[in-house]
């Protein structure tokens, strides 16, 4: 698992390539808790394009940022591409509380 961190304004995009897992969800929740409080990020894109699987472990560490950063006021989005990762996001119900978009322009841009 390989994660990538920018800002763009006051929003963290999290860019994830490889698998998300029981063995990379914590470590994942860990460097993006420390780059908002760092970085005061008050939103937060997941950039799923690269990512190749993603289990339980997954949804529960998406959960979390949503309520810590929904907490503060921001937004949180989801950048998927992947018909499997995207039916799991749907299956999940990530869905009707947050909004999956083709590509990080139209994340950005629905900030």
């Amino acid at each position: 698992m390989q994660v990538v961190l920018s800002m763009n304004k006051d929003t963290l995009i999290a860019k994830m390539s490889g698998e998300l897992d029981h063995h990379s969800a914590e470590e994942v929740r860990e460097k993006l808790e420390r780059c908002i409080i760092n970085k005061s990020a008050k939103n937060l894109i997941f950039d799923f394009s690269n990512l190749t699987f993603m289990d339980s472990s997954g949804i529960g560490m998406i959960i979390g940022r949503f309520k810590l950063i929904s907490a503060m006021g921001g937004k949180v989005q989801i950048v998927c591409k992947s018909r499997q990762i995207d039916k799991l996001i749907s299956m999940s119900g990530l869905k009707k509380i947050i909004k999956v978009y083709d590509d990080i322009k139209q994340a950005i841009e629905s900030i």
